[in-house]
């Protein structure tokens, strides 16, 4: 075999032999970095947006059993009562369906502490799942209960009491705040999952298929692969 075939040869396995050290340690340290700033993140925003809706709506529930009893016109009374209703839906929806990611974020670190291949694969089902949960609470399905109680609050107005304005008037601001709701819950996890770009490396009839994802920071500049 000539001697430049033979040189070029060992350079390849040479290469293919520290890609693969790389990518078994580099992306160990980066992927548990990366998913436990994305729980971290998304822990902290979720208990925000419980208490932060939480308070907004026990405050309208406030507002709305006051006014229900109390307005002096007959249609705040009866806009109170539909609003109260509302709330109190709402308000329940908060408590008793929190975000995954306070609860992820305890998983891996847990997982974190075996540091093992088995756990990091354990953690990227964990990430897989809470992204998924995440897209979950952003899709058009996630609208349907905020849609028929907003409906049923419009119809009670517009219908029930002859006032069709103020039941246009609360459909459309029950929807958009139902929106909102939406919008602000955390996506951190399919954030640090869609960090990961899939590439393919081929040498000859020799075929790698990873993922590589950029590091920028303040102090560093690099690449994570991981396969």
């Amino acid at each position: 075999m000539p001697a430049p075939r033979t040189a070029a040869l060992c350079s390849a396995f040479l290469f293919c032999y520290m890609l693969s050290v790389t990518a078994a340690a580099q992306p160990a340290a980066g992927e548990w970095q990366a998913y436990d700033e994305a729980l971290t993140s998304g822990a902290r925003q979720a208990t925000l947006w419980r208490y932060g809706w939480g308070g907004v709506y026990a405050a309208s529930l406030a507002n709305n059993l006051y006014q229900a009893s109390e307005a002096d016109d007959q249609d705040d009374r009866f806009d109170g009562r539909v609003g109260a209703v509302k709330s109190a839906l709402a308000l329940g929806g908060v408590i008793t369906d929190p975000q995954p990611h306070p609860a992820a974020h305890r998983r891996l670190e847990a997982l974190a502490e075996q540091g093992d291949r088995e756990a990091l694969n354990d953690a990227r089902e964990l990430m897989r799942a809470t992204a998924a949960e995440e897209r979950a609470r952003h899709a058009w399905q996630a609208r349907l209960d905020s849609l028929v109680v907003n409906t049923l609050g419009g119809l009670a107005i517009g219908v029930g009491d002859d006032r069709p304005r103020d039941g246009l008037v609360n459909f459309a601001t029950g929807m958009l705040v139902g929106e909102l709701q939406i919008w602000t819950q955390p996506t951190q996890a399919g954030a640090a999952l869609n960090r990961f770009q899939p590439a393919t490396l081929s040498l000859g009839d020799n075929r790698l298929d990873y993922q590589y994802a950029w590091v920028l920071t303040p102090s560093q500049v690099g690449v994570n692969i991981r396969y």
